[in-house]
């Protein structure tokens, strides 16, 4: 009888254990309970595009080139241009025009409605220049001719904006409550292909990129492709937390490194761009660099921390402040410096002409000064001059200002450019921050924007006299 009862009792409990569709699992352990909430499946998306989709739109650009002999296609290892030549399509430069004619150069990017009255964020590198054609295609199928308002290169922001009223409009959220991990999707138009969707998550956060001090960018492994450039990133709730800007490749395409510029700082852009025209950014005047774990004892400090002063610009702000080489900057406005890299960003969300209190290490002591700040070189703007049809910094990799005239008096010189930053070719043709640029072909340089003019004539090879220090000697540069 005990043996039957024993043998009941298993085959009840074994039948509980049972389902239609198998065995049924225990329940997770509370200690488990996260682990157990994240193998319920990955999170879906598709109420969150149909939501926010309508507000992203396609960018195309088209704007006038003009060729020149023994000119390389200028898409020639463009992934799009690729893209269209493998299959056939007739695309920009192809077939090839005939040399000395102008020509259009197309492009594609994205972007996304910020404004119900038609106000679009997208890329600098997008648009290109305040001379460019651009066309804003809705998710709608409607087009519209786009007047560029603004272009601020520094971090890669424009607005431009289309005659339309009750447009669908992005949630802007706020990319300090962003956690590293957690889920983004990007909408954009990867080679063309309008409204494409691509998911990932968080990699890093305030990620600071070799060229790029202005912008702490958020680091994600969504797939962005070139068309991409300039759309949305949301979070889970439908909220823009960032503008896809970046990638790191060696291929052209994805390779799982992407990088978007906060919506924070692209509105703090936009709204300068839409009130003025043309942004406008504090200038302390001394050049930088970072406090290793070598030099901060030797400076008294307990810690690497702060911004190494290692020259101060003559009748700059630093300058009028008494900055001195040497100083390490801590603080702005009771802000912490941990890394030098933070202080350009600090100081170019002032406004010129505003105060800011700096807190410096001096010699084994903290202490306490304040700068009126100057005001930065100006981008070009759409409300200002037309510029050259490229950069100077995104062809040359070169940040230049004019000497001023105490400067130009110290040197001996009546004109001349001094080089602020010097990246990617610059860098590698041997230039440095604080060169002075002489002359360019031998023809003397009195302004950027003859500097950019006499780079354009030279074509790929040139060379430039410079004065570092008290020597000058000539540089060769050469185009790749």
């Amino acid at each position: 009888m005990k043996k039957s009862l024993i043998i009941a009792a298993l085959a009840l409990a074994l039948a509980a254990c049972l389902s239609e569709d198998g065995p049924v699992l225990p329940k997770a352990h509370a200690d488990n309970a996260p682990v157990a909430a994240i193998q319920r499946g990955l999170p879906d998306f598709a109420d969150l595009v149909e939501k926010v989709a309508p507000a992203v739109v396609n960018i195309s650009v088209e704007q006038a080139v003009q060729a020149r002999d023994n000119d390389d296609n200028p898409f020639e290892g463009d992934p799009f241009f690729d893209f269209l030549r493998r299959f056939g399509v007739p695309g920009p430069g192809f077939p090839p025009n005939h040399p000395n004619v102008p020509r259009t150069r197309q492009g594609i990017g994205s972007g996304f409605i910020v404004s119900s009255d038609g106000y679009v964020l997208t890329n600098a590198h997008v648009v290109g220049n305040s001379k460019a054609d651009v066309t804003v295609r809705l998710s709608d199928k409607r087009e519209f001719k786009a007047k560029i308002i603004g272009i601020d290169r520094r971090t890669d922001v424009s607005v431009i904006k289309i005659d339309a009223k009750n447009l669908p409009v992005v949630t802007i959220g706020n990319p300090d409550n962003a956690r590293v991990g957690e889920w983004v999707a990007a909408i954009g138009s990867p080679f063309g292909f309008e409204h494409s969707v691509t998911a990932g998550i968080i990699s890093a956060k305030a990620r600071r990129l070799p060229d790029e001090s202005y912008v702490p960018f958020i680091q994600t492994d969504v797939a962005i492709n070139p068309g991409n450039s300039g759309g949305p990133l949301f979070d889970l709730n439908g909220r823009v937390i960032g503008v896809n800007s970046q990638i790191y490749s060696r291929s052209g395409g994805f390779m799982g490194i992407s990088f978007a510029i906060p919506i924070d700082v692209a509105m703090k852009v936009k709204d300068q761009l839409v009130q003025h025209g043309r942004v406008q950014r504090g200038r302390l005047g001394v050049y930088i660099q970072s406090m290793s774990p070598d030099l901060a004892p030797s400076f008294g400090l307990d810690a690497p921390r702060g911004a190494l002063v290692a020259q101060v610009e003559p009748g700059s702000a630093a300058a009028r402040a008494g900055l001195k080489p040497g100083d390490i900057v801590l603080k702005v406005d009771g802000k912490e410096v941990d890394e030098n890299n933070e202080l350009p960003r600090l100081i170019g969300d002032k406004r010129p002409g505003s105060k800011v209190k700096l807190a410096i290490w001096r010699e084994g002591k903290s202490r306490e000064i304040t700068a009126v700040l100057d005001e930065q070189a100006q981008e070009e703007t759409a409300k200002g001059p037309g510029g050259p049809d490229k950069d100077s910094r995104n062809r040359l990799g070169l940040d230049l200002r004019p000497l001023n005239a105490r400067e130009a008096a110290h040197l001996g010189v009546t004109g001349g450019l001094v080089v602020e930053a010097a990246s990617g070719q610059a860098a590698r043709a041997g230039l440095r921050n604080g060169d002075v640029i002489l002359s360019l072909n031998n023809q003397p340089i009195t302004s950027p924007a003859q500097f950019q003019q006499l780079a354009e004539r030279a074509g790929k090879r040139f060379a430039l006299l410079i004065q570092r220090g008290n020597a000058r000697l000539f540089v060769p540069f050469k185009l790749d």
